[in-house]
């Protein structure tokens, strides 16, 4: 399978099964567009005849570089049979931990899908016993697997940030003893950051989220305090003191999302690059139909000039030496580092899994307190492999939208959580998320090749 795309000035053709991409000039790229394998070494003469005025010499010639790209299994390639051992694996270590140390929040934020912090229950802290017993479990079902990451979640963490440094203390400590090493995220509003906080997160974490949505406005919009006023002057100079205190070494990025309200999402990139941050991610909500702020087909378009916008910003700065990351255009292109990665993504359910303050175990953070996705708990050591199985069983071969999709070996078939609130089944593909994968995929795919012609 090859998909073929034209963005900026530039036309490209993406190998699927062997991940090879390639730049094309007029010719080569309209020859690509018609050909279906097997080839044959010389041209056929109905493409020949398709693109007169061109000259049957000028064509073979593009069509001769196209064949030998085949030949080398770097065009039209056969995907790779893999043995069914991988794509349905009777078991998987649980390599990474989203810990919910709070399920209450300072902020009232409107789209939050945590139901302003409590996911529908009751506002709770996890206790340092709770969080203990959660690192207990992960070094337990972690297997052989050394590196293993737990990300402090919630609401909002820093309203339990004793178990935050409880537990960090703790995994340390057993890190030593079972040949474990952790590496610690948090994901946070801003609210609580003080100076003490800040330098302990950049001191213990290996990545700091921190939430807002860009311009003053749109943030202030939908991140309201609990008294119904706007976060944005409260938080913003917290983060910007955080960034700048953080070493190099160490990963950030502001988190941002993006709304029907403001598919202008490009002001809101730029609001938060000149706000000082160069590490970016604006996301599209996930949201209920009806509410007024969802994402619809009818947006798609819109949302699609906008996403182009954007990718060409960052090349025009780029040129420059200035710029940003945006994180939903990072692409590799040797596919990842390893095969499942590329089959299944994150591992929801089977390689990474969420505890509540409870202790409670769901497949990851957003599928928390769906009753049919409870998994166990970390107090009495239960843990549904069966359920383990069942998500480790999806992936881009079991799902049905993904089995013909070019994107698929990118994207691994989307997010469960988003195929579940959508379907009601984690199988079946979230079209709109599928097609605003496909949107940013290509742009990041332009900006690699961009990227390739200055260094020629």
């Amino acid at each position: 399978m090859v998909h073929c795309f034209e963005q900026g000035n530039i036309k490209l053709a993406l190998d699927v099964a062997s991940g090879a991409v390639h730049l094309l000039d007029p010719v080569a790229y309209r020859l690509c567009t018609m050909l279906v394998p097997p080839l044959t070494e010389r041209c056929p003469e109905e493409f020949i005849k398709a693109l007169t005025p061109l000259t049957a010499a000028e064509i073979q010639e593009a069509y001769s570089e196209l064949y030998s790209l085949y030949q080398e299994g770097l065009l039209f390639s056969e995907e790779e049979q893999l043995p069914e051992s991988l794509i349905k694996p009777a078991e998987s270590p649980i390599k990474a931990l989203c810990l919910h140390v709070s399920h209450d929040c300072n902020l009232r934020c409107g789209y939050c899908f945590a139901q302003t912090g409590d996911f529908g229950t009751v506002r709770s802290l996890m206790d340092a016993k709770t969080a203990r017993k959660a690192i207990d479990f992960v070094i337990e079902h972690s297997g052989k697997r050394r590196n293993i990451e737990v990300d402090f979640f919630g609401g909002e963490p820093l309203m339990a940030m004793d178990t935050v440094r409880e537990t960090v203390k703790y995994a340390r400590e057993q890190a030593c003893k079972h040949d474990k090493q952790f590496r610690f995220t948090i994901t946070t509003n801003g609210v609580l950051l003080t100076d003490d906080t800040i330098e302990y997160l950049n001191r213990e974490m290996s990545n700091v989220v921190l939430s807002l949505d860009g311009r003053k406005q749109v943030n202030d919009d939908m991140r309201k305090t609990v008294a119904g006023g706007g976060s944005y002057d409260m938080v913003l100079p917290k983060m910007q003191k955080l960034v700048q205190n953080r070493s190099p070494e160490k990963d950030y990025y502001v988190r941002g999302t993006y709304t029907a309200k403001n598919l202008d999402f490009v002001e809101d990139v730029l609001a938060l690059y000149h706000a000082g941050f160069d590490q970016i991610s604006v996301e599209p909500v996930t949201a209920p139909d009806g509410c007024g702020y969802e994402i619809k087909q009818s947006d798609l378009p819109r949302i699609r000039d906008e996403y182009h916008k954007l990718a060409q910003t960052m090349a025009e700065m780029r040129k420059k030496g200035t710029g940003f990351n945006f994180f939903h255009f990072n692409v590799d292109l040797e596919q990842g580092p390893c095969v499942i990665k590329r089959l299944r993504g994150c591992g929801a359910g089977c390689e990474y899994v969420a505890v509540t303050p409870e202790g409670d175990i769901y497949p990851c953070h957003q599928f928390v307190g769906e009753k049919d996705y409870y998994m166990g708990n970390v107090k009495n050591g239960s843990f549904s492999r069966e359920q383990a199985r069942e998500f480790a069983g999806v992936n881009v071969y079991t799902r049905p939208a993904c089995r013909d999709c070019w994107a698929k070996y990118y994207c691994s078939g989307g997010c469960s959580a988003a195929n579940y609130h959508a379907h009601g089944r984690i199988d079946q593909s979230y079209e709109i998320g599928c097609e605003l994968e496909k949107m940013r995929l290509e742009c990041a795919l332009y900006l690699a090749a961009l990227d390739s012609l200055e260094k020629e």
